[in-house]
């Protein structure tokens, strides 16, 4: 009986990983640096979507500062009247209202400083 020598079966694996890392930094042919690349890939792949969520906030925030600023209001008292008014918003919705809808937000923002008056 010939000896089984596992030939697709051992550079499938293998294959998979320098097909995963191709066109990434770092080597691309050698398989345990491809292996030590996707690991490093995939970490920060993950780091990446949390600074993605911190961003967008960020930049909510922003918008709802300069929004706030053309109605004599700061944003913390926005924030503020609102949690008192019990308006409960977040930042990303109360962003798009004052885009998309100034009059809204208007009424929004008149609400919240006459909670906090």
């Amino acid at each position: 009986m010939p000896r089984a020598k596992k030939g697709f079966a051992r550079r499938k694996p293998k294959k998979r990983i320098l097909k995963a890392i191709r066109g990434r930094r770092g080597s691309s042919k050698l398989y345990r640096l491809a292996k030590e690349a996707r690991v490093r890939s995939l970490v920060f792949a993950r780091a990446g979507r949390k600074l993605r969520k911190r961003s967008f906030r960020a930049l909510w925030i922003t918008r709802l500062t300069a929004a706030c600023r053309a109605r004599g209001l700061r944003y913390s008292q926005l924030i503020n009247g609102c949690k008192k008014a019990k308006i409960s918003l977040n930042r990303k919705m109360l962003s798009e209202i004052a885009i998309a809808d100034p009059a809204a937000f208007d009424l929004i923002a008149n609400t919240a400083k006459a909670a906090i008056a």
